[in-house]
């Protein structure tokens, strides 16, 4: 089986453009969108979708982005003004040839010009044509419809008549339009706009499609050119497929084939094409010979998507997208995407080229529309660095590059123009880390694989490796000098449930969560995370194992110490009750410090448990009355800053009212009876009271001090007479 790419399938300029302008964007971190899909195909819009870059059908979903991308269709003249009304800033992506035609028909309709344009008219790209009409205008999709427009139409009424193309309007059908027109009205101005990739796609399709016993038109089955590819190539080959993606290739339809073309529309990457054509490779691999290399016939087929041929230009201009450039010897004026530029990152173009610079290229893809080849300088730049890449390889030379991506499964740095993959087991000495650290960061690495198979190259580096060598030189001097007390500043590495991992230059050491804080924790991240940088001493040293143990707490944070020397036996503080116990209460005074208040401290009266005068959460002021330092504790009384509930009572204090007045009538040899005075008593009341808080009389100094007078029962009989 043969298989054959068509000349020029895939992306035309002005796709190509469009989409190079949303990556772009992308790229930059901005959070854009596009006024309708940027092209007509649906994994590339899912793609930049997911970049930041979403399709929205109306200006006022417009409105909550910015900037807004105009896509290769463009957009109506309606549009245009609403956004500009909105303040919304727009970056202009329409394609050149189009917006070529909105010049034509503003500038040929002012003068009462009948326009008519050959297209669909529910197309975006006819509608934007449409609406730069500044008079009537009216479109016609194959010659029967013109000439029945043509019969309705009274011409004499209009001052002439000026006729476009859509785009990807069909060639042939074009022809014969034209050919109706002519018998009409000899005077037309006519503009073939059609662009000129869309017509030499066509032909080829059509020429290819005579050759084979079996065709594939790729691209999205919403895209006009595509459609018109597929019944384009259906006039010669019946055996025609149209698939959007490779997952819809029906092999069964290609098996014996012979010959078997592929064509893809203007809006179908370069991606599928190559995924259609692998999926064919393994179709048809077992029946190639031995003396035949499959690999040299697939860069065979893929020719016209790249051309190779290496060219000098002069640069003409410079513009924020891409490099214009006049191509020696040919009449072509080229133009650089910015993505084609240079292999690393840059914001703007004259970082790596100016206005009048002679710079060598290679062309990536020949467009016939006015004249206009893709060029690639960091190809060039890549084919020459190549060459010292290989001597660095064989010296094992250390190299420097910068990491300009993250990929699956490790990173891209470029050097010398040139990307090597890094694989993430060869890109840090840890494992699992974390590869974003590493883009845009200047590394260096060694080349431990290269290889070419074609025009394929396979160039392998490693960071790891020279990082083994730099930590060896480093761990040999450290161990010469690293004595316990030593200070040293880390990083964290990692986490654990028991402690941390610090580097301290090439040696990790690891400080236990005891040592981590002087308060109790539960995880190290309470203190410090990954990332950080930490002032660390040694504890201690095994040399035979090569273990070393750090501390990070200070002496002088210590909370023990601080109560020392700040908070000796008889100072009051404003302590937070954090726990209650059968005992007492456990009250913080400062921080990792908590004193007890034992249930005898809480108050100045008897009570059965912590919980009737505390709960968890008050705040109290209370004495620190006590304090263990051996043992770590600290007593706490709240007691003795309350005042004594006896002492406060005065012996000539007034009684509050006459009616309530309280007789206290203390007999020399019995407890005191207290009743209401002008009230008989219902029982008597007894109460016993320490002699020395009774209000009586002192006694002589001399004398000692009377015994407690014993309680006597009342006699039957008063209890007779109460009753």
């Amino acid at each position: 089986m043969k298989i054959t790419v068509a000349d020029a399938a895939g992306f035309c300029f002005g796709v190509n453009r469009a989409v190079n302008i949303a990556y772009d964007l992308a790229k930059s971190g901005g959070h854009g969108c596009t006024l309708g899909p940027i092209i007509h195909n649906k994994e590339m819009v899912e793609e930049l979708r997911l970049l930041g870059v979403a399709p929205v059908d109306t200006v006022d979903e417009a409105s909550a982005y910015s900037p807004v991308i105009i896509r290769s269709h463009g957009v109506t003249a309606s549009v245009l003004e609403e956004l500009s009304e909105k303040g919304i800033e727009v970056i202009d992506a329409t394609c050149p040839f189009v917006s070529k035609i909105h010049t034509i028909v503003s500038q040929n309709s002012a003068d009462g010009t009948l326009i008519l344009i050959a297209g669909d008219a529910e197309h975006p790209e006819v509608e934007g044509i449409m609406s730069h009409v500044k008079g009537d205008c009216f479109t016609f999709k194959d010659e029967i419809e013109l000439s029945e427009l043509l019969s309705k139409i009274p011409i004499e009424n209009y001052n002439g008549v000026c006729v476009v193309a859509q785009t990807t309007f069909d060639k042939e059908i074009w022809k014969k339009c034209l050919e109706n027109l002519k018998k009409v009205y000899t005077n037309a101005k006519i503009f073939d706009t059609i662009c000129n990739a869309t017509s030499k796609r066509q032909t080829h399709a059509k020429k290819l499609s005579e050759l084979c016993d079996g065709m594939i038109v790729i691209g999205d089955r919403s895209s006009s050119n595509t459609a018109k590819l597929y019944h384009i190539c259906m006039r010669s080959c019946e055996n025609t497929m149209l698939i959007e993606t490779a997952a819809e290739l029906d092999l069964s339809r290609v098996r014996g084939c012979r010959h078997v073309g592929i064509t893809a529309g203007a809006s179908t990457p370069d991606r599928i094409i190559k995924e259609v054509l692998d999926i064919m490779a393994e179709e048809i691999r077992s029946g190639v010979t031995e003396n035949e290399n499959f690999e040299e016939m697939l860069e065979e087929s893929l020719k016209s998507l790249n051309t190779n041929e290496r060219v000098t230009g002069t640069v003409a201009s410079i513009t924020p997208n891409e490099v214009y450039v006049e191509v020696d010897g040919r009449k072509q004026t080229g133009f650089i995407p910015m993505d084609e530029l240079s292999a690393i990152p840059i914001t703007s173009a004259e970082e790596v080229v100016n206005v009048g610079d002679r710079i060598e290229l290679l062309i990536m893809k020949t467009n016939d529309v006015e004249g206009t080849i893709m060029l690639s300088k960091r190809r060039v730049d890549a084919q020459k660095g190549y060459e010292e890449l290989e001597k660095a390889y064989e010296d094992k030379t250390v190299l420097t590059g910068t990491v300009t991506e993250v990929v699956n499964g490790g990173v891209i740095v470029v050097a010398n123009d040139i990307r090597v993959f890094i694989p993430a087991s060869q890109a840090s000495i840890e494992r699992d880390a974390n590869l974003e650290e590493l883009k845009g960061q200047e590394v260096q690495f060694r080349l431990i694989e290269m290889s070419q198979r074609g025009r394929r190259r396979k160039i392998i580096g490693s960071i790891k490796s020279v990082l083994r060598d730099e930590f060896s030189k480093l761990r040999a001097a450290f161990w010469e000098n690293a004595e316990v007390g030593n200070t040293y500043t880390g990083t964290v590495r990692t986490l654990t449930s028991y402690g941390a991992f610090v580097d301290i230059g090439g040696i990790t050491g690891m400080i236990h969560i005891s040592e981590l804080s002087w308060l109790r924790i539960k995880h190290p991240s309470e203190v410090v995370n990954v990332g950080d940088t930490v002032e660390v001493y040694i504890k201690d040293i095994n040399r035979e194992t090569k273990k070393i143990s750090l501390g990070y707490k200070k002496t002088e944070d210590n909370p023990w110490l601080i109560l020392e020397q700040q908070y000796p036996v008889g100072t009051v503080v404003t302590a937070k009750v954090v726990g209650l116990t059968t005992f007492g209460a456990f009250a913080n005074i400062i921080p990792g410090i908590d004193g007890l208040i034992h249930i005898s401290q809480i108050s100045n009266k008897r009570i059965e448990k912590p919980s009737d005068e505390l709960k968890v959460g008050d705040v109290v002021q209370a004495k620190i009355i006590g304090i263990d330092f051996e043992r770590k504790r600290v007593s706490l009384s709240v007691r003795a800053l309350l005042p004594d509930p006896v002492a406060d009572i005065e012996p000539d204090d007034e009684p509050e009212s006459d009616e309530d007045e309280v007789v206290a009538v203390i007999e020399p040899d019995a407890a005191p009876v207290i009743t209401l005075a002008d009230e008989e008593p219902d029982e008597a009341v007894i109460a016993e009271a320490p002699v020395e808080e009774a209000p009586v009389e002192e006694a002589p100094a001399e004398e000692a001090p009377a015994e407690e007078a014993p309680v006597e029962e009342p006699a039957p009989e008063a209890a007779a007479d109460a009753e």
